[in-house]
């Protein structure tokens, strides 16, 4: 929960705003404000307060005890130009919060986490338990100092400015280490436990089973990403009762699926009991990995409980990024997020030119020229079955004409595929344009490079009987220079000569420009692949100098002007 305090007129309206965006988050708190202050830090995750820097770091000064568990704090100036993180930037996640709270209230985030500033990612913001030395190896990054990465584990992390030896460390580990010197350790969650117990098993015999398992072979129990266990031990209050004290979550599979794991100790005895020779082994090893601790029983007599340990290797991760049209502000903030989180950027080199400076220090990038689109998409899924983080991108959205079907064509299911959309080319020109794409509507590449042109051809008549709005991608290049002519001709056997017909060129980038013409007027030579040919339906009509295609509910009727109501 989010507490919101506030103390003038100015700063109870935008705390209100916020209130009214967020009804399931946030929570106002009333009153003297230094009492609100108090009431709400102890009972809130976070608090936003709607008052001078000052004020609060005077407020809220004696309520702190760890960064680790303070709430964070962002403060809000009385003119909402501003959103300060002041308190728990990542800990308490006050950075993020900044940003959200501009982006509701139109406020500037103000972060001065030193990491934040630079581009770094910190190291307790990785969603990693991490311990040692943060504090030595972070002012390292920050100097520039050499710091080493020694993974004893795969796990896709981000960019970090990392060699290969240094006085400083980050050990990648999930083995029970004590951390060296100016050495800090991440903990992957790399570790499944599975799980087997009799009915009524107390809590306190499968806890203290699984602890012993790991400390005796060497395990950090903070590495533990889940237990797991047989569907009819969903509700054994022993296991239940467990997880929630490792703090991990309990997943479960059917005896059958279990049953088909191949395991080095089988018994009778669960098999007779829930349908599956293994529980603890089966359930550990069902998505594979290595078996580190085989099955072991609890140390009560009798023993009620079984658990096996198994280690999954990280998979590695592939986001393929859509970067919009062309201008920044199109690029979506989740976008923005995933170059952040990659540690390898593949694209082509003008689009990589695009958002360069958005990727962190250290990020490998992988660029290449035009017609490549093929290599490229190889070339992103090896990387992530190496285990690395990958960004593919491409322009508008990756999955139209770009590089999502390439990719997804190489991909199995060994590794972890996102898909980020992006502003299409068409949504750009139809804003453009006004409202063309305002019923049914349909895209065509008329490039046969990779399409037969019968098949083109054929897609073009279909659109044109159906009565459906038409959007050209790579409408004319200078090797290709009589399918738009021929697309057009058969869209005119169907459509009036005067029907409305928008060509944009480059939309919203810099050098952009757009001309609103008609079917018979358009001259194909005026087009090239930067632009995008949208040609309307019977019903599509120019209004006020736009192109609009009515909805065409049957109830909507029609002003004198020729306009929808």
């Amino acid at each position: 929960m989010i507490g919101l305090i506030s103390a003038t007129a100015a700063g109870a309206a935008a705390r209100d705003r916020l209130a009214a965006a967020w009804p399931d988050r946030t929570r106002v708190y009333g009153g003297p404000v230094a009492d609100a202050v108090r009431t709400a830090f102890a009972e809130c995750e976070q608090l936003v307060c709607f008052l001078a820097t000052g004020a609060v770091v005077r407020l809220v000064a004696p309520l702190l005890d760890d960064k680790r568990t303070d709430a964070g704090v962002v403060c809000v100036d009385e003119g909402g130009r501003f959103a300060v993180s002041l308190v728990g930037g990542h800990g308490g996640g006050a950075n993020e919060l900044a940003v959200a709270v501009g982006g509701v209230l139109g406020a500037e985030p103000v972060v001065t986490t030193a990491t934040d500033a630079v581009g770094l990612p910190g190291l307790d913001t990785l969603g990693l338990p991490v311990e040692g030395d943060v504090a030595g190896v972070s002012r390292a990054l920050l100097d520039g100092e050499p710091v080493a990465l020694r993974p004893e584990v795969r796990w896709p992390l981000p960019a970090l400015p990392v060699a290969g030896k240094g006085e400083y460390a980050i050990r990648l580990t999930d083995r029970l280490v004590e951390p060296a010197e100016g050495e800090a350790v991440l903990r992957p969650p790399s570790l499944v436990v599975g799980v087997g117990a009799s009915k009524g098993a107390p809590v306190d015999e499968v806890l203290g089973l699984v602890e012993a398992a790991l400390r005796d072979a060497g395990l950090s129990a903070a590495s533990v990403a889940e237990l797991a266990t047989v569907d009819a031990k969903a509700e054994e209050p022993g296991i239940v009762g467990a997880a929630g004290r490792l703090g991990v979550p309990l997943v479960t599979y059917s005896a059958g699926e279990l049953a088909d794991v191949e395991v080095p100790n089988p018994s009778d005895a669960p098999l007779a009991a829930v349908g599956t020779p293994s529980v603890a082994e089966a359930a550990a090893l069902v998505r594979g990995g290595e078996l580190l601790v085989p099955k072991r029983k609890s140390a009560a007599s009798p023993a009620m409980a079984t658990c096996a340990v198994v280690r999954r290797p990280g998979r590695g991760r592939l986001a393929v990024v859509g970067l919009g049209p062309g201008a920044r502000d199109l690029v979506t903030p989740r976008a923005r997020a995933e170059l952040r989180r990659a540690s390898v950027l593949v694209g082509l080199d003008q689009y990589v030119d695009q958002i360069r400076d958005l990727l962190r220090p250290g990020t490998r990038v992988l660029e290449s020229g035009l017609g490549a689109e093929e290599e490229r998409a190889r070339t992103a899924v090896e990387e992530a079955r190496r285990g690395h983080a990958v960004a593919l991108i491409g322009s508008g959205d990756a999955g139209v004409y770009a590089m999502a079907s390439p990719a997804l064509a190489e991909a199995s299911d060994d590794i972890d595929v996102v898909g980020v959309p992006g502003v299409t080319a068409a949504l750009a020109a139809g804003a453009i344009l006004g409202a063309p794409l305002g019923h049914d509507h349909v895209s065509i590449s008329l490039s046969d490079l990779h399409t037969p042109w019968e098949v083109i051809e054929r897609r073009v008549r279909a659109a044109a009987e159906a009565d459906i709005v038409v959007t050209f991608y790579n409408p004319r290049s200078r090797g290709r220079d009589w399918q738009l002519p021929k697309a057009l001709a058969i869209l005119a056997e169907h459509r009036e000569p005067a029907t409305p017909v928008g060509a944009v060129r480059n939309a919203s980038r810099a050098d952009e420009s757009s001309r609103l013409t008609t079917l018979a007027a358009l001259d194909p030579a005026t087009v090239d692949m930067m632009t995008v040919v949208t040609v309307g339906n019977t019903a599509t009509r120019r209004i006020a100098g736009r192109m609009v295609t009515p909805r065409g509910y049957r109830w909507q009727g029609t002003s004198s002007h020729g306009e929808p109501k």
